[in-house]
């Protein structure tokens, strides 16, 4: 047996999910739609429109006025998501939009650590033409440059500034 909530903010979330923009319209619309709810894991509308890489759903929940900034229930936020999966337009909107580059999740991880330990090499240039900050460090005590080097992620080993740090 299946249950389908039908509570307008589980049809938001559900709308974000999918990226169904006429939907969201419709759904922001309602005044019992809190557009910054958070599901069980902390997911907002615009954490899950962003995870699944749907920038006109996330463009039409900024417009609504969609906070940038709301962490899940492990810290992490829309734009650490984005970094973590490569999205490179959705991490420009979100910069755009507000989000903060060096806003830490539980382990101290900011997006630019996302990035680089995952490899979005386009996604730690953005981070750090938007001013990332390049210092921060996790809860082990690790930088964005720690973490390249680990990673053998020499790209973002030099877009760090790893090459002025060894001499």
């Amino acid at each position: 047996m299946s249950f389908t909530s039908t509570q307008p903010t589980d049809l938001l979330h559900d709308a974000a999910r999918r990226g169904d923009v006429a939907q969201l319209k419709q759904l922001l619309q309602d005044p019992q739609v809190d557009i910054n709810a958070q599901n069980g894991k902390g997911h907002s509308a615009l954490i899950l429109a962003t995870y699944d890489d749907h920038i006109d759903a996330a463009k039409v929940l900024l417009d609504a006025g969609a906070a940038p900034n709301l962490q899940d229930a492990s810290g992490n936020s829309a734009l650490m998501g984005v970094a973590f999966k490569g999205y490179a337009d959705i991490a420009r909107l979100l910069i755009e939009r507000g989000a903060d580059l060096n806003l830490t999740n539980g382990n101290g991880g900011t997006a630019l650590m996302f990035a680089t330990l995952f490899g979005r090499n386009e996604l730690v240039k953005i981070l750090l033409e938007a001013g990332a900050d390049t210092t921060r460090k996790d809860v082990r005590g690790l930088t964005a440059l720690h973490l390249a080097g680990q990673q053998g992620n020499e790209e973002a080993w030099k877009l760090l500034g790893g090459e002025e740090q060894e001499g």
